[in-house]
């Protein structure tokens, strides 16, 4: 009678190159998932800046002039927290808008773009938003 012996069961050496492409595996789904959060976030200082622009517009039909951050807005970051804000350059017929990463935010990237600061002028009119890659189109 033969004595054969099965062995049913994974080598060492199979366990870890599995654990080893789990991490790779998991490094990489976690930037991925740390790039689409801070695109999500971006929204944050994007409606800000459109509300403040909003809120100037409807300052100036009032006022001879464009009004300060303090003026037409209540504070001096984003909804969120994730964007300073500041305005300048407000004249009678210009102002800008510029909203400034905070923390993790200032890594946000569109392609090799960096998206911080976002910026909104507006001159007699006509609105530049920079850096044009961030914005939605």
């Amino acid at each position: 009678m033969k004595n054969i012996f099965r062995f049913n069961g994974f080598t060492l050496t199979e366990l870890l190159v599995t654990i080893a492409l789990m991490a790779i595996l998991a490094v990489v789904a976690v930037n991925i998932f740390s790039q689409q959060a801070r695109k999500g976030r971006r929204i944050d200082g994007i409606n800000v800046i459109l509300t403040i622009s909003l809120s100037e517009e409807r300052y100036r039909s009032n006022n001879s002039t464009y009004g300060t951050l303090a003026q037409v807005w209540g504070g001096t970051t984003s909804p969120e927290g994730y964007y300073t804000l500041t305005v300048s350059g407000n004249t009678a017929t210009a102002y800008t808008i510029t909203a400034t990463a905070a923390g993790d935010q200032v890594n946000d990237k569109e392609n090799s773009t960096s998206c911080t600061p976002l910026v909104m002028s507006v001159s007699n009119g006509a609105i530049t938003k920079t850096p044009a890659g961030c914005w939605p189109t």
